[in-house]
This record gives C-alpha cells, sequence and structure tokens, in this order.
C-alpha cells in the first residue's frame, strides 16, 4: 500500500515537495486540527506538521495515528526528515503529480497543447502532461532539469 500524506498549512512547501517525487499529500489549509485528523483517519494519511498540540492528541500519542512533527523550517530539510522517518523513495513517481492540487499527470501529445504553450516550448519540448483539475501543463525544459538536480542532491544527502 502506497504512504499517503496530509501535510498541515504550516509545512505547505513540504507538501510540493512530496508531490514532486510523487507521494500523494494533501495540503490542509483549514485551522480545524480536528476535521485534518477526521481526514487523516479516514483516508489513512501520515499528518505532517509543526504544531506540538496536534502531536499530544492521543490518536497520535497511543500509535493509532501516525504523524511526524516537522522540526525544520527549511523545506528541503523537511523533506529530508520525512524521507529519513518513512525510509522514502526519492525516485518514486517523480513527477507524476500536480505541484499545486496533488492529481496524477496525464500525457499530451504535443499537438494537443500547441495552444497552451509558449511558442518556445513547442518547439523544444516533446512530452507534456497536463492536471486534469487545474489544466497546468507541465514539460521538461530547465526548471524540470534544476528539480532533477535538486532532488539528486537531496538524495545524496547533500
Amino acid at each position: 500500500m502506497q504512504i499517503k500524506f496530509i501535510a498541515d498549512s504550516n509545512v505547505g512547501k513540504l507538501a510540493r515537495w512530496l508531490r514532486m517525487i510523487g507521494y500523494d499529500t494533501l495540503l490542509f489549509k483549514e485551522k480545524d486540527d480536528k476535521r485534518m485528523i477526521q481526514i487523516a483517519l479516514k483516508e489513512g494519511r501520515v499528518i505532517l506538521t509543526k504544531d506540538t498540540q496536534i502531536m499530544k492528541r492521543r490518536l497520535i500519542t497511543n500509535g493509532e495515528l501516525k504523524a511526524i512533527f516537522i522540526k525544520h523550517d527549511d523545506p528541503k530539510a523537511q523533506l529530508q526528515q520525512t524521507v529519513k522517518a518513512l525510509n522514502l523513495d526519492y525516485h518514486f513517481k517523480p513527477f507524476s503529480l500536480c505541484l499545486e492540487c496533488n492529481q496524477a499527470l496525464m500525457p499530451h501529445s504535443k499537438d494537443e497543447v500547441q495552444s497552451l504553450v509558449p511558442s518556445y516550448v513547442f518547439k523544444t519540448q516533446k512530452q507534456y502532461t497536463e492536471c486534469p483539475s487545474c489544466h497546468r501543463i507541465y514539460w521538461q525544459g530547465t526548471h524540470w532539469q534544476a528539480m532533477v538536480k535538486e532532488l539528486e542532491n537531496l538524495a545524496n544527502g547533500r
């Protein structure tokens, strides 16, 4: 079974990093801790938070619900902490989820995106994916290459 997460709003950038490597991560933007715990229980999600009060909840202290107290402010350090704590794979399903809304990306042909991407991108790229929810288009340009390099650095402990 694939591990899934629910990230408290205080670790929002961590949610994006986990999505980048392919882990289903809901970003919980509400202030209602009880609601976040209900979602985590119902959907089998691990809570990621910097909130010490959530960590004191009985469901967490008795082990019924898994939660990780995030110690760092830096999102990359948060990712390294989470990966280490749960023995996650930096190469799980990279770039398979929308970084914005957590939906699985759908492949599209070059012709399908011609009117949706800048002309330079259309001329230089061959593969595209789209989020079925927010319709954001992704391709393997320089930003993607920089993210791949950063993930490699993190995987190697740098």
